[in-house]
């Protein structure tokens, strides 16, 4: 039984675009792990059940990403941590993303969850730029 469970092309990131945020519709976290693993790329998981305001938001990714103590704990500091200290430190396989449970609270209402899915946007835009493979997936609680 050394035969991978999937054939290279049953990857589930196989049909979906190198550089997109999208729901995670009928993907699970676990498989996109998998995928990513199978791709050699990064793989960063957030749940943010718990999470009530922006401040929770950005704590849980800041906690869940391993992001530097530094962190600045608002959105420009999100991008920040998601795009040029990575592209620093060298050649960079590419990224899958899942955000899941994005809280739908009054305290993190929908301009927040834009604004928060804004800025993954514009990361896989920094990294289509410089032809990095970035998927993020995302669900709302």
């Amino acid at each position: 039984m050394d035969q991978p469970l999937r054939q290279p092309q049953d990857v589930p990131l196989r049909n979906v675009r190198s550089n997109i945020v999208q729901s995670i519709r009928a993907f699970h976290a676990h498989d996109l792990q998998q995928a990513a693993a199978q791709l050699g790329q990064h793989f960063l998981y957030a749940n943010l059940a718990h999470a009530q305001t922006k401040q929770d938001v950005l704590d849980t990714i800041a906690a869940q990403f391993t992001f530097p103590a530094h962190f600045g704990k608002n959105f420009d500091a999100l991008y920040d941590c998601m795009t040029d200290p990575l592209h620093k430190s060298g050649a960079q396989p590419g990224f899958v993303v899942v955000l899941e449970h994005i809280p739908a609270t009054a305290k993190f209402d929908k301009e927040a969850r834009e604004q928060l899915l804004d800025i993954f946007r514009d990361a896989a835009d920094y990294w289509g730029d410089r032809k990095i493979p970035f998927r993020c997936f995302y669900s709302f609680l």
